[in-house]
């Protein structure tokens, strides 16, 4: 009678806890889109197959398409300092990749072949034309394959901080797929996720990792990268799949093949850019590059001026 009572009184306390949990988690999600900093009334939809992808066109010329980085909580807010000036000599297109910002976020496992494949079909579809691509960070290696997959659909392409070669062709392992598991349970995982994606976590890694000097960081960068990762139906999806290594993949071949103008770009303090983009001009010697002063991870956010003077001197 006394253990039925233990159990009994042990499944009463575990219901009350993931309950309570349920609750917190919500309340966190509703938290951090409250502000609704992420509202544009002239956005555009791409009615996907795995769901609508929200986008902005701006500008006149050729067409120039934006690509953010590769995390649960970026979004092609990513460009806004950068659109303003580059609409005068483009037409210029920013995206929100499935399960990023304003776009649809589906529970499932996202994969670089997924990405490679929603690039060239919003080319083909919004765009309708060859163009230039700019890719920051992790979409990078998304950028190269799209390419690859689909040639007649790019032009020259930017790569600003893309990830080294090492890091592109890292698969899931044992430990990923269980860790993957667990961040994929409705409750537990969705917590972990929360703390993860939390506004200090955002505000630690623009801090120490994305910005040469933390006190450039502005508030509105972290409101808005909070309130992004906290949008849609599934926003964890991704960064379980970023997180253990599906959205990987080995690039290297790829960049051999290419016959496109590539060109990198480095943030200053960034460790090692000199080594990565030398790793890339290894594969492809046609590679061009330079180093943006006074940035890090986001120069287009840092010092967006000389990176426009960057993107202009290579996409006459």
């Amino acid at each position: 009678m006394k253990t039925k009572n233990k159990l009994l009184t042990l499944l009463i306390l575990s219901a009350s806890a993931a309950t309570a949990t349920a609750v917190m988690n919500k309340c966190i999600k509703l938290t951090a889109t409250s502000k609704n900093l992420l509202s544009d009334t002239k956005a555009h939809c791409f009615k996907w197959r795995f769901g609508n992808i929200h986008y902005t066109k701006t500008g006149s010329g050729k067409p120039l398409l934006l690509i953010h980085d590769l995390s649960a909580y970026a979004s092609g807010n990513e460009w806004n300092q950068m659109v303003g000036s580059l609409k005068d000599h483009y037409t210029v297109y920013t995206i929100d990749l499935l399960g990023c910002g304003r776009s649809e976020k589906p529970d499932l496992t996202y994969t670089n072949y997924l990405y490679v494949q929603m690039i060239s079909d919003f080319i083909k579809s919004e765009i309708g034309h060859r163009t230039n691509v700019i890719a920051s960070g992790a979409s990078s290696s998304l950028a190269v394959m799209a390419c690859n997959n689909a040639t007649e659909l790019f032009d020259q392409i930017m790569l600003i901080n893309p990830d080294t070669l090492l890091t592109c062709s890292q698969i899931p392992n044992k430990h990923g797929k269980v860790y993957k598991f667990i961040l994929d349970l409705p409750i537990i995982g969705t917590l972990l996720y929360h703390i993860a994606s939390s506004k200090q976590a955002i505000k630690e890694a623009f801090a120490t990792q994305l910005f040469s000097n933390p006190y450039t960081v502005k508030t509105s960068y972290i409101d808005a990268c909070y309130e992004s990762a906290h949008l849609g139906d599934s926003p964890k999806s991704l960064y379980a799949s970023v997180k253990c290594n599906y959205t990987k993949c080995n690039i290297v071949n790829g960049l051999k093949k290419i016959n496109n103008s590539i060109y990198i770009v480095g943030g200053q303090d960034m460790e090692d850019s000199n080594y990565l983009i030398s790793e890339y001009q290894r594969c492809n010697p046609a590679i061009e590059s330079s180093i943006i002063s006074h940035s890090k991870y986001f120069p287009q956010l840092e010092n967006p001026t000389e990176l426009l003077h960057t993107i202009q001197m290579f996409f006459l």
